[in-house]
């Protein structure tokens, strides 16, 4: 018999680690050819008054990112695979070609909408995975079927636009799915759940490829709709499985959370926090929640004189540092308890961007300010200078 690839290398953590790692080739390898080939057709996003980048840019990371994770999780057969991966994977091609339809031709928001509704319904309903249990947060535990079929949609649809909508500076969208893939990768690996493991440290590896381009000043390179929808998608996957799981396993206390919905939410909390916030905002302006502007927790710390790696990184270590903070703080507080520390979490999310806002504003002021000035000064030399010249041939 000849060997496979399961033989040469039975280790299954050795396995996902080389699958990671062939994530992120890809992505290196394949993305320059992208840009490339996106320069010689024209295949680029032009810079609009709200964007927050200056020249042309490709916009097809997302198809390196989709090319990377699917190559990287299929090397590999894992006994554990069940049905929900082949369904996650028919919703991600559906978006994919979504994203790329897209991201070529503007579609609308309805067509759009419908199709994440049925890429999410393939997986919810087709694989039966869905929020059935809140763990008594606020006394709620059991949640009917058809509740929790309706609920998780809403999930899905919520968290593929949320990672959109951060999509709006180098590095953020990427770097908040790479950091939350992560995080969910290891605690499927550790708990020996290794196709889940597998394909969230795929996404992971060709996260961190192309992230190599997307702070690039001379490739640069967006992941587009493609990628924000695939990745939005692939996220929730893993979060909802992650809370399913910690059902599943509710009273084995070495391997599961409680409070699992707690921390799953705090790993995703800048695209959750930002999207409420920016819809909130919008609607108490009259306006309509998906007018686009620039009131994105990212565009402020632009608007206030961070870089984009300075805005991603600092975003980069919110959730970060809360995520630690609410494993930790997990053994000593409720979950309702927990639950009310997001809710004051989300209140000074609120006044930390009103702060960021009016400081906008300020420093647009004194832009404007300096600009009159100079335009003043400009305007008054000549006259000065002739008045000085006509008084030298007075003289």
């Amino acid at each position: 018999m000849f060997p496979t690839f399961e033989s040469l290398i039975p280790d299954k953590q050795i396995q996902i680690l080389i699958s990671a790692v062939i994530a992120m080739l890809i992505n290196l390898r394949s993305i320059p050819v992208i840009i490339n080939i996106s320069g010689l057709r024209g295949l680029m996003d032009n810079p609009v008054k709200r964007s927050s980048h200056k020249t042309p840019t490709p916009t097809f990371g997302g198809v390196a990112i989709f090319a990377g994770i699917l190559i990287g999780y299929m090397i590999w057969n894992f006994g554990d695979e069940g049905i929900l991966i082949h369904k996650v994977f028919a919703g991600t091609v559906i978006l994919f070609f979504l994203g790329v339809k897209d991201d070529l031709y503007a579609l609308s928001p309805t067509k759009k909408m419908i199709v994440q509704v049925l890429a999410s319904a393939i997986v919810v309903i087709g694989s039966d995975l869905r929020i059935s249990d809140l763990f008594g947060i606020f006394g709620i535990s059991h949640i009917p079927y058809i509740i929790s079929i309706l609920l998780t949609i809403f999930i899905f649809v919520a968290m593929i636009n949320a990672f959109n909508l951060i999509d709006g500076i180098d590095g953020l969208a990427g770097g908040i799915a790479m950091i939350a893939s992560t995080g969910f990768g290891l605690w499927f690996l550790v708990n020996h759940h290794y196709s889940l493991a597998c394909l969230a440290l795929c996404l992971a590896g060709s996260l961190v490829g192309f992230l190599r381009f997307n702070f690039s000043q001379t490739q640069k390179i967006f992941m587009g709709d493609t990628g924000s929808l695939i990745i939005g998608y692939i996220i929730t996957v893993l979060a909802v499985k992650f809370i399913h799981l910690n059902v599943m396993h509710a009273w084995e206390a070495d391997i599961s959370f409680v409070s699992a919905p707690i921390i799953a939410v705090v790993i995703l909390i800048i695209p959750i926090f930002d999207t409420i916030r920016v819809f909130s905002i919008r609607i108490l302006r009259g306006k309509s929640p998906f007018k686009a502007d620039r009131l994105h927790m990212h565009h402020l710390l632009i608007d206030n004189n961070l870089s984009h790696m300075q805005a991603s990184f600092t975003l980069y270590f919110t959730t970060i540092f809360f995520t630690a903070l609410t494993y930790f703080a997990r053994s000593y507080f409720s979950n309702t308890e927990l639950c009310f520390f997001i809710l004051f979490l989300l209140i000074c999310y609120f006044v930390a961007g009103n702060l960021l806002e009016v400081r906008r504003l300020k420093l647009k002021k004194e832009e404007l300010n300096i600009n009159d000035k100079v335009a003043t000064a400009t305007a008054t030399t000549p006259a000065k200078e002739k008045l000085r010249l006509s008084e030298v041939s007075t003289n």
